[in-house]
């Protein structure tokens, strides 16, 4: 399973060819199995991307919309999960129930704010993010501090 997936992550975010795209920002993508929630409470985001098998074109095409703009993603600390393998099934999948494709925004909170059945790009995604009250205070403390 982790063969499957590191062979999909690297033809979905292929080396960089210049020197100055090597230093180019990347997406912290870890696998379903590895997740406890709980370790990332009050820390980070989270977009969990569950299907039914890694060639699902769906799953395909939300990675590589999610790869296309990592920078708007790393700002708001958002992780990656994925998870291809309903055979045998993570706690995530277990707790959040998905049928086939389809992925789910968690916060920092814990709390679901997102559950959809299709891909989407980032500026969606982050426009979602940029009006949870979290969201709106992270940017609150950070124009404080900048002050």
């Amino acid at each position: 399973m982790r063969l499957i997936l590191t062979v999909v992550f690297a033809t979905l975010l292929a080396l960089p060819a210049t020197a100055q795209e090597a230093d180019a920002p990347v997406l912290d993508i870890r696998p379903a199995e590895d997740i406890v929630l709980g370790d990332f409470l009050w820390l980070n985001r989270l977009i969990v991307v569950f299907a039914n098998t890694d060639r699902d074109p769906n799953f395909r095409e939300q990675l590589e919309l999610l790869a296309a703009r990592p920078v708007d993603l790393l700002d708001r600390e958002v992780i990656i999960v994925t998870d291809t393998d309903p055979a045998n099934p993570s706690a995530l999948r277990e707790e959040l129930r998905p049928r086939g494709f389809g992925w789910v925004l968690i916060d920092k909170d814990g709390v679901i704010k997102l559950r959809k059945p299709t891909p989407w790009h980032v500026r969606e995604i982050v426009r979602s993010i940029d009006k949870t009250e979290l969201r709106q205070q992270e940017v609150r403390d950070r124009q404080e501090a900048a002050e």
